[in-house]
């Protein structure tokens, strides 16, 4: 197998509305491991994420987690998800939902560069850039 770079999430206690929500968006298969699954049966936070994955047939690959009882959850603004690519349906498609419930700080739009990006926060304060490629003149 080859090796995989993708964002791994921490949330507090809501990583598997989060992780289904992308699956809604991107399609394929979730796998969901909760503190429970792991272990820990009964134990307070049992029933949350340990680890999630989803996987979908065009190679994304996202995975997320609760924070484990005992760590604080910190959300900073020191990292965003891009997705990117030249299939300009597929990526409004996935642009709309994310998009959706959540903020837009640059609108999907012709850049200066040539190219059609925008940025946006979802419902779940998860920063989103979106690039479409354009066609060179």
């Amino acid at each position: 197998m080859a090796s995989l770079l993708n964002p791994y999430l921490s949330f507090d206690g809501d990583a598997r509305q989060a992780m289904e929500f992308y699956k809604e968006v991107f399609g394929g298969e979730l796998r969901l491991n909760t503190f429970g699954d792991a272990g820990q049966p009964g134990a307070e936070g049992s029933d949350k994420i340990m680890h999630g994955m989803l996987t979908t047939a065009e190679g994304l690959t996202l995975m997320g987690a609760d924070m484990p009882p005992g760590m604080e959850h910190a959300p900073g603004n020191n990292f965003a998800v891009s997705l990117s690519g030249e299939d300009e349906g597929t990526l409004r498609g996935y642009w709309d939902k994310l998009s959706g419930g959540g903020s837009v700080s640059v609108p999907l739009e012709k850049q200066m560069w040539g190219d059609v990006f925008g940025m946006c926060t979802d419902r779940f304060g998860i920063p989103w850039m979106v690039n479409i490629n354009q066609p060179g003149d």
